[in-house]
Order: structure tokens, then sequence, then C-alpha cells
């Protein structure tokens, strides 16, 4: 009996220590991601149900942009991207959170609106949580899957329905959600975002699908260098990011359905954060307290559900 015992001691200690090692895999190829980039943006659309269909133009561009962690601990690691123009001029762009065996999440359905989903413990043993968020840190897309290390790839990969990006969303109205997979592996010149998606038009409890379209993201690694006036303006804006986050927390504590307005005021939201960035920054003393009720009182004007943020 008692060498039993000590048998399933050592299958249990050996489990732990396996997972462990696992999750600090898991970790390193999410730090992985961080650095300068030269980035290559590609997108075809590649087939379609309806032989009618018109294809779009393919889609090609490019860009330098940082990704650095603002937040990390033995479960969460917080990626900031900002993307750099014309060497000087710094663009605030997508953010995404891991969270690891994280079973709460913000599904998108469509016209701007996410539900609360709770998911089994049992469904996410293991794995990570990707949050990814708009440019004014409101939510785009969530998913959980598994980080894989084998044969030497490095690859995390998870399907969610998720918004029209921003290269469509103002240019077509014939699709309003965007159903996609993402693989996101670690290479040699840095890594690469690989997406199937499908362009989908949701009317009630019908999908229609108009065309799948293939997504070839690469981020290859360049000098730090390059990217150091895109720190220098994190050091002067990440006060008040840090306190758009706090604000968008409040809200996703309710675990109650967003829906968010297109346009207040003919503008849409990240406009009007960008905004009040500049109104609270730019030559001023900058207040922590202030500046949340602002941003409270901005977010608030495009919520159509019922929640109210806790104005003081």
């Amino acid at each position: 009996m008692k060498n039993l015992f000590m048998l399933l001691a050592c299958i249990v200690a050996t489990s732990a220590m396996a997972q462990k090692k696992k999750k600090d895999q898991d970790i390193q190829s999410i730090k992985d991601m961080c650095g300068c980039y030269e980035v290559e943006f590609n997108f075809a659309e590649t087939f379609s149900p309806d032989k009618d269909y018109q294809f779009h133009d393919n889609y090609r561009s490019g860009a330098l942009e940082y990704v650095f962690p603002i937040e990390q601990d033995d479960d969460k690691i917080v990626l900031q991207h900002l993307l750099i123009v014309g060497d000087t001029m710094i663009i605030k762009h997508w953010r995404q959170d891991w969270l690891y065996e994280n079973r709460n999440l913000y599904a998108f359905h469509k016209d701007n609106t996410w539900n609360y989903v709770k998911l089994p413990k049992s469904e996410v043993e293991g794995q990570w949580t990707q949050k990814v968020y708009q440019v004014d840190d409101g939510p785009r897309y969530e998913a959980s899957g598994s980080w894989v290390h084998v044969d030497g790839k490095n690859y995390w990969e998870a399907s969610s329905d998720a918004p029209l990006p921003r290269r469509e969303f103002s240019k077509r109205k014939d699709y309003n959600v965007m159903a996609r997979t993402n693989r996101q592996e670690i290479t040699s010149y840095g890594w690469l975002h690989e997406q199937d998606n499908k362009k989908i038009l949701r009317e009630g409890d019908e999908d229609k699908l108009l065309a799948w379209e293939k997504g070839w993201n690469t981020y290859t690694k360049t000098e730090d260098a390059k990217c150091n006036v895109a720190k220098e303006w994190w050091d002067k804006y990440a006060g008040y990011w840090a306190d758009v986050r706090s604000v968008w927390d409040e809200l996703f504590a309710s675990k109650e359905t967003i829906s968010i307005k297109g346009k207040v005021d003919d503008k849409v939201l990240f406009m009007q954060l960008f905004s009040l960035q500049d109104d609270l920054i730019n030559g001023r003393s900058y207040d922590s307290t202030v500046a949340k009720n602002k941003i409270r009182e901005t977010i608030q004007r495009y919520l159509n559900t019922d929640q109210r943020l806790g104005l003081k």
C-alpha cells in the first residue's frame, strides 16, 4: 500500500511539473511577440458559395509597429500595439490580453453588440484566452485555445466572431460578422498572424456566408531603436490609457450584454477618446480622478444598454 501511495504521489508530481513546463513555454511564446516590427498586412477573398459574388480587391498594407507588455503576472499578460507612421506619428493600435484558464468572455453577436459568456472550467483547462480590444480599448473579439509546442513549432489557434475589420467597416454593408480563425505562430523572423475568415450576413438566427478570406500578417523583427519614438509616446500617455482600461473594466465586470452606438454627434468613440487624451494631457497636470469621470461620461454616451458607469 505504501508503494502505491508513493507511486501516485510521483505521478501527481510529474503531472504538475509537466503542466508548469507547458505553461512556462506558453508564457515565453506570448512574450516572444514583443518587440519592434516591420509588419505586412495581406488579405484576399478566396471562395464564395454564390457564383455571382463579386470578389473584392486584395488588401495589402505595411507599417512599423511596437508591441510591448503593459501588465504581467502568472496568469495574465497584456500586450499593447502602437503604429509608427512616418517615423514620428504614433497611432494607438490594438491590444491583446492573454488570460490563463479564463472562463469569462464577451462574445460578439452583431451590430456592435457583445454577449457575456461563462465557459465551463473543464473547457479551459491549460488554455489561454486571447482578448482583443479596439484602438479605444473597447471589446472586439475573444477566444480560448491551447498553445501548441511540437516539432519545433509554437502556435496558438482559436475561432471567434468579430465585427468588421477597420479596413472594411466603413466600406462594406453586405456583411455584419466576420467569423475568424486566428493562428499566432512564433517564427524565426518574429511571428505570424494567420487568419481564415468567413464574411457572414447575420439576420436574426440565420447566417449567410458571403465569402472566405485568407489573412497573412507577418511581424518581422527590426532594431529596437526604430521604435524609440513609440516608447516616448507611451511614457507620456500611459496613465491616461490605464484609466481608460479601468473604466472599461467597470463595464465588463457587469457581465451583462454590451451594445455600443456607432456614432454620437457624427463621431465614433475612438475619435472622442483620442481627443479627450489630448485635452487632459497636453499642457496640463494630469488628474486621474478627473480623467476617469470624463472617460466614464464619454463612454456612457455610446452605450445602448442599461449599464450606468459610476460617476464620482
